[in-house]
C-alpha cells in the first residue's frame, strides 16, 4: 500500500534517548493521518549543510504526532538528534509501501534487528487493535544495541530477545528463536542478511520484509536503492523507496 506524500514544516515535539538511539516526535497532521506501518519519512538537511534528505522508518503515530527512531551514524543524523522541542524540520511523507495488514484474528510474527525494528512497533499496535496476536522477536549484537525492548514488551503479546553474544535473552540470531512460534504471517525489518534468513524460514507462510537500502532521493528518481527481484523466471530491479521498502520476501533475489 502506498499513500500520497505531504511536505510539512513539522514542529519537533520531543527528543529523547533510548540507549544509543534517538526517539524524536514531530507534529505533522497530514502525514500522521495517512501513515501506515512500514512506510518512512524523508527529512531535509539543507539547514545543516547536507544535500540529501535522511530517510527514517515511522516508529509510531499518536494523533498529529509522528515518531521516528534512529541511530546517530553521521553528521546529518547527529544534527537531527540535537534538535530541540519547537525546532522545525522539513519532512516529506509518508513514503513507500506498507505492510499488508492481515485479516482480524489469527497471529503474526514480527522479527526485528537493531534499530531496523522501528516499524514493527507501529504494526504491533494496529495488530492488537484489530484482535490479531503478535509475537515479537528483537535481536542485536549485544544488549546495548537492542532497540526499545521495553516498548516491545508493551506492544506485542509475547516478546523474545536474542543477542549474538548472549549478554541478554537467548544467545544467537533472531532466526534461532523463530522455531516453535506459531504464526500465520511473518513481518520483518533489519539488515539484509537477517531478512534473507527470515524469509528462508517462512516455510510457505506470507513473509513481508522492509529492506534497508541507502536512499539518496527517496522518491524513485535516482535508482540508487535498487533491490533485485525475480518473478516468473525474470530478474528485475525495483526501487526500495517507491516499490518498497516492504516487499514479499519470496520475490527478492537474495545474494
Amino acid at each position: 500500500m502506498t499513500t500520497a506524500a505531504t511536505i510539512a514544516q513539522a514542529r519537533v515535539a520531543s527528543v529523547r534517548t533510548d540507549g544509543p538511539y534517538t526517539i524524536l516526535a514531530f507534529e505533522a497532521a497530514e502525514i500522521a493521518a495517512s501513515a501506515a506501518p512500514g512506510q518512512f519519512v524523508n527529512v531535509a538537511q539543507d539547514a545543516f549543510g547536507c544535500l540529501l534528505r535522511r530517510p527514517f522508518s515511522i516508529l509510531d503515530v499518536d494523533g498529529d504526532r509522528v515518531e521516528i527512531g534512529f541511530d546517530t551514524i553521521g553528521e546529518g543524523t547527529r544534527r537531527i538528534a540535537a534538535s530541540a522541542p519547537g525546532d522545525r524540520l522539513d519532512v516529506v511523507g509518508p513514503l513507500g509501501t506498507a505492510y499488508t495488514m492481515p485479516a482480524p484474528g489469527g497471529s503474526a510474527l514480527l522479527v526485528g534487528g537493531g534499530y531496523g525494528a522501528a516499524p514493527l512497533f507501529f504494526l504491533a499496535r494496529l495488530l492488537r487493535a484489530q484482535g490479531t496476536t503478535s509475537h515479537m522477536i528483537l535481536g542485536a549484537a549485544t544488549k546495548g544495541r537492542l532497540f526499545a525492548p521495553d516498548r516491545g514488551a508493551n506492544a506485542a503479546d509475547t516478546l523474545t530477545i536474542t543477542t549474538d553474544d548472549g549478554s541478554t535473552g537467548l544467545r544467537g540470531r533472531v532466526t534461532d528463536a523463530m522455531d516453535g512460534i506459531e504464526a500465520d504471517a511473518i513481518y520483518a525489518c533489519g539488515p539484509m542478511p537477517m531478512l534473507a534468513a527470515v524469509a528462508a524460514r517462512a516455510n510457505g507462510r506470507r513473509c513481508e520484509v522492509a529492506v534497508e537500502e541507502f536512499m539518496a532521493c527517496g522518491v524513485g528518481v535516482c535508482w540508487t536503492c535498487v533491490v533485485p527481484t525475480h518473478d516468473e523466471g525474470y530478474r528485475h530491479h525495483q526501487r526500495a523507496c517507491t516499490d518498497g521498502p516492504v516487499f514479499d520476501g519470496s520475490v527478492i533475489a537474495w545474494p
